[in-house]
């Protein structure tokens, strides 16, 4: 078997102490620092040089352009059918209130109809009351006026009026029918 520690790099002290940092920082040690950054280089293909690094613009404006291009279909397959949607809900919304305000308009008309319809409903139970006050009257009276012919009757018969009984009898059903009749 091979050894694969068997070759070694030499480098200045400023360079070690960078590589300590970075080592420390990344919590391996500075072999496998130097390890993975030939793999990173070499299947990157970046040159160490080349700060401005023409590889990573490219991707990373690729990258924008992928986002973009994302978001351009998302207005377009989303945020303008929404955008037509809501100006037409707004139409409907703004034909709809003139229809509410007709409505507002018939509701309060008839509002005062129904004022002016329960006020002649009063009426007529303010008049149907007055009959009914009448009639309890006209019942009263008839009461009354039964007594008197009653009182009448009696007295007329205890005075022994020479009257022949038949004709007391049609005076007395005569007067019944006519106190029934009032």
């Amino acid at each position: 078997m091979e050894d694969m520690n068997t070759k070694s790099v030499r480098y200045p002290v400023a360079t070690d102490q960078k590589l300590e940092k970075i080592a420390l920082k990344l919590g391996r040690t500075k072999k496998l620092v130097v390890v993975q950054m030939v793999d990173y280089f070499y299947r990157s293909k970046k040159d160490p040089l080349d700060l401005g690094d023409e590889l990573l613009k490219k991707e990373l404006v690729s990258g924008n352009s992928r986002i973009i291009a994302f978001f351009k279909t998302q207005e377009s397959d989303f945020l303008l059918p929404i955008l037509t949607a809501s100006g037409i809900l707004t139409a409907i919304a703004k034909q709809h209130s003139i229809y509410f305000k007709a409505i507002s308009a018939y509701l309060a008309e008839e509002a005062k109809k129904t004022v002016q319809l329960s006020s002649h409903v009063n009426a007529i139970n303010k008049g149907i009351a007055r009959i009914q006050a009448q009639m309890d009257e006209k019942a009263l009276l008839k009461v009354r006026f039964k007594k008197i012919i009653e009182h009448y009757i009696t007295q007329r018969e205890s005075l022994g009026w020479p009257v022949s009984s038949v004709k007391k009898e049609e005076l007395q059903t005569n007067l019944w029918r006519s106190l029934e009749n009032l």
